[in-house]
């Protein structure tokens, strides 16, 4: 259970930080978004203001203005005197014009009026803004954008300023629509990465602690199974040195039992060796293409004996009798671990038996008893580490619950599947099924 609440704290841990990532990333996506929409919906306005200032400085570069009032007097290169109005310049209705002297004051004005406008003394005026667009807000509920030209700068003796400015209401409008879009969109992928995030957190945990849960048990299993022959062995050892002086033998049985159980300790290990090895990828097969019938029918020669001698029946019916690329030292060991186990699990006048045949273009393998048979909950179990339906049987026989794990991985580095069921009403069949 500690193991359980560290791997959720981490995996919590995980989640805050995950969150927090997507947080940062949706908030510069959407401050990305917002400073390109804003540059494209304002281009065409500074496009716009910008022309209409390079003209007007076009304009007064070409004259020489003498006098500023609420009209320009202007006289050209021939000392003619005429009379010019900057205002006149400027075409377009959208444009206002606001002709200011060098202290800053409004002079006159194309779009309010000197007299009658009462927003046109509340433009701000900044004189060392020159040549730069600029936002201008009036009453916090009128927009503009506007440059300023310096007189001074354009023409040879006239001081100066002259304030270009375009309503920009419709593209402020549209701007706080799209950022309210902005803002919800974001709020939006926010949640949906929290509740991603937790979701996939979840599943992530549950395979995680059934993981946990089947380590715990793995070495809860393998601690019971070396428990048993390190006691029998140091029991019998404590004998031989309780009696320093018998003979060896006088003490030949407890000699006997601590080489078995030294032998079946090996065996284990071997055993979890070979398990782990698969389990990271590191088990290399040596394959050579063999016929398969006469690889099993060799096999059988050696164990067709000893069960006709226990009062069993001994059956083969080899029909593939083609070639098969198969590592023959792992499915020696396959036919051997299948083989042993028919043996424990019948009885005298019981049947076992080995069938080979073609199927969907797969080497089919049956290994066939009619023996005690297998109950249909351990069936869904029967390959997994350590399983044993009767244990005490099993540990009679010497059985580690390890045999039909090794089996499975011995038919899945190949590129099989081997799968137990029912053979009618007694004993169990074992199908492999091995491509060509």
């Amino acid at each position: 259970m500690n193991e359980q609440k560290v791997l959720r704290k981490q995996l919590f841990k995980y989640i805050k930080y995950n969150i927090l990532m997507f947080i940062f990333i949706f908030v510069v996506f959407g401050l990305f978004v917002y400073e390109l929409v804003s540059k494209i919906t304002y281009n065409s306005v500074n496009i716009e203001l910008t022309e209409n200032v390079e003209m007007l400085k076009k304009v007064l570069e070409k004259m020489d203005v003498i006098k500023l009032s609420d009209r320009i007097y202007i006289t050209s290169g021939d000392d003619e005197v005429r009379n010019y109005n900057i205002l006149s310049s400027i075409n377009n209705p959208k444009i206002i014009c606001v002709i200011r002297n060098k202290e800053g004051e409004i002079i006159s004005t194309n779009g309010f009026g000197v007299n009658t406008g009462e927003y046109i003394i509340k433009l701000d005026f900044d004189d060392e803004v020159i040549n730069n667009i600029y936002e201008v807000i009036i009453d916090d509920e009128y927009y503009y954008r506007g440059m300023t030209i310096d007189l001074s700068e354009v023409t040879k003796n006239q001081e100066g300023y002259v304030q270009l400015l375009t309503n920009v209401d419709t593209e402020k409008e549209m701007i706080d629509i799209y950022r309210r879009i902005i803002v919800y969109s974001v709020l939006f992928g926010i949640a949906i990465s929290i509740i991603a995030s937790i979701n996939m957190a979840k599943r992530t945990l549950e395979p995680l602690v059934e993981m946990l849960k089947n380590q715990n048990e793995f070495v809860q299993n393998v601690s019971h199974e070396l428990r048993t022959p390190l006691a029998i062995i140091q029991a019998k050892q404590e004998i031989l040195l309780s009696e320093p002086n018998a003979k060896i033998i006088d003490k030949t049985e407890e000699i006997s039992l601590t080489l078995n159980e030294t032998k079946r300790m090996a065996k284990l290990t071997k055993d979890l060796l070979m398990l782990s090895r698969a389990d990271n990828k590191q088990m290399v097969l040596q394959k050579e293409e063999i016929e398969i019938d006469e690889f099993i029918l060799e096999i059988s020669k050696t164990y067709s004996e000893i069960v006709e001698l226990e009062g069993k029946k001994f059956n083969v019916n080899l029909n593939f009798k083609k070639l098969v690329s198969i590592d023959t030292n792992k499915i020696y060991q396959l036919m051997v671990i299948l083989l042993d186990n028919a043996m424990k699990y019948t009885e005298e006048g019981d049947s076992i038996e080995i069938a080979t045949f073609i199927k969907d273009n797969k080497c089919v393998i049956e290994v066939k008893d009619t023996g005690i048979g297998i109950s249909d909950e351990s069936i869904k179990h029967i390959f997994e580490r350590f399983y044993r339906e009767d244990k005490a049987r099993s540990r009679e026989t010497g059985g580690s619950g390890l045999g039909l794990s090794i089996a499975d991985m011995i038919v899945t580095s190949h590129g099989g599947t081997i799968r137990a069921s029912h053979n009618g009403d007694k004993g169990t069949i074992f199908t492999i099924r091995l491509p060509r």
